[in-house]
């Protein structure tokens, strides 16, 4: 089950993921790669956000959406699925992966057409 991000993004406004990189062992790690793709809740991708690739340099990375990442399509539900997926090296070998995904939610401004 995703988890859930608490704040919520405000329609049509800039927006941050915190993504922060675990091990197999729960510690955290620099990756290696990054890429994270943005979708609905029926899978479709958002603003072509499929597969973005990032230059990590931490265990805590800060992804920065746009106004067309948050902006709530009508006929959907105003959620949306962020996925990170890396590659890592640690003990245990190289080129290992790690997963994670998070839903959050699209606060519906008024008047916004």
């Amino acid at each position: 089950m995703p988890a859930k991000i608490t704040v919520h993004a405000r329609e049509e406004n800039s927006y941050t993921v915190v993504c922060t990189f675990t091990d197999e062992d729960d510690n955290g790690c620099v990756p290696n790669t990054l890429t994270w793709t943005l979708t609905d809740m029926d899978g479709n991708i958002i603003n072509g956000r499929d597969a973005v690739s990032e230059s990590p340099t931490a265990t805590a990375e800060n992804i920065l959406l746009g106004p067309t990442d948050t902006t709530i399509i009508a006929g959907k539900t105003n959620e949306r699925l962020f996925l990170a997926e890396w590659t890592y090296a640690s003990d245990y070998g190289t080129g290992l992966y790690g997963k994670e995904q998070a839903i959050f939610v699209i606060d519906n401004l008024l008047h916004i057409t």
